[in-house]
């Protein structure tokens, strides 16, 4: 079992972002390497990818294209989204796709689709009482001493001398969509531990979806916000994807009902894992697609805004003189209708 390790370095150029350092803090066992037959995800081919159903693309209004990564602005008239494997894309890149269709979510998979069942209108967007309590410092130390007892490995949480403390979360990668890899780049395994020979490389980015069941542990701070597990979890993997396309959830087992919760940028996963205890049924964290059609505004640069902006108001006078356009044909056509005809 691999980990991955937070530590705070300088900030980064954006207000309010800390910047992240990655390593691997500790093997538990050995994690198997890729052997010199290692090769990319197959269904990534020369030739235009099979197998994709693309309609317009109706839930949410904004998202990240999955072959070419720029935002795509705009529903149905700007995106199209595979009804089998939800690859979306701009109309403009359609023809660019090679990544074959990965078929239907949880294809082959029962115990996905018993899941898949099981969350669906179960989402709750308020935290859990338990989950806004407020802790003193001899209270967290408590927690954190019964936690530790409950645990049956060596993945403890420890009392720092600042009062903060560092402990452990698992993650487990519940994508349906494809990520992005830079060009030249081979994919990531899961469970490399170092590089293995580089594949042939492709123009621009090299798409894959990664193995259902990918699941990763995290040694965090319990001030480490939930926005910077996600870059922590996207720089393993070498994804080069917008953070903002995937969201953090957390996810409780309650009546033989499963809920989940988006968790906001600013929350902290190691406090509710220590709030929650170790049970995973209670509480465990799974990072989806960000499909819940909302845009942060506040990410994005003022360049990237005044481009937006831009882009708002090209669409808005052309819906206008399509507009004006449809009903000057109206009032043409009526006037000669009555051209036509004679008083009386």
């Amino acid at each position: 079992m691999e980990l991955i390790e937070l530590r705070e370095l300088r900030p980064e150029p954006r207000p309010g972002r800390g910047r992240l350092e990655r390593t691997n803090a500790l093997r538990i066992s050995p994690a198997r390497r890729p052997g010199p037959g290692a090769h990319p995800d197959p269904r990534l081919t020369a030739a235009p990818g099979t197998g994709h159903r693309f309609e317009p693309r109706r839930r949410g209004l904004h998202t990240w294209c999955d072959l070419c990564g720029d935002f795509v602005w705009g529903g149905g008239r700007k995106s199209l989204q595979c009804r089998h494997c939800s690859f979306t894309c701009h109309y403009r890149c359609r023809a660019l796709v090679r990544l074959d269709c990965s078929g239907p979510p949880g294809a082959g998979d029962e115990d996905d689709g018993t899941e898949q069942a099981l969350e669906k209108d179960t989402n709750v967007d308020e935290p859990s009482e338990w989950e806004k309590a407020e802790l003193d410092q001899a209270q967290v130390e408590q927690r954190i001493k019964e936690y530790n007892s409950q645990i049956n490995s060596n993945l403890f949480m420890s009392l720092n001398k600042d009062g903060s403390y560092t402990g452990f979360i698992k993650v487990q990668l519940k994508l349906v969509r494809p990520v992005s890899v830079p060009a030249t780049k081979r994919v990531p395994s899961v469970q490399a531990g170092r590089p293995g020979p580089r594949a042939q490389g492709v123009k621009r980015r090299t798409s894959f979806y990664l193995p259902k069941g990918t699941v990763k542990h995290l040694h965090i701070f319990s001030h480490t916000r939930a926005s910077e597990v996600i870059d922590a979890l996207l720089r393993k993997f070498t994804v080069i994807d917008n953070p903002r396309k995937f969201a953090l959830f957390e996810r409780s087992e309650k009546d033989e009902q499963v809920y989940l919760r988006k968790l906001a940028d600013e929350e902290q996963p190691l406090r509710l894992r220590l709030l929650a205890g170790p049970s995973e049924k209670v509480l465990s964290f799974v990072l989806k697609e960000n499909e819940t059609g909302e845009v942060n505004w506040d990410a994005f640069t003022l360049p990237e805004l005044h481009n937006f902006l831009r882009i708002l108001q090209r669409e808005e006078e052309e819906h206008v003189r399509q507009l004006r356009h449809r009903y000057a044909r109206c009032r043409q056509k009526m006037q000669e209708a009555l051209a036509t005809r004679t008083p009386g």
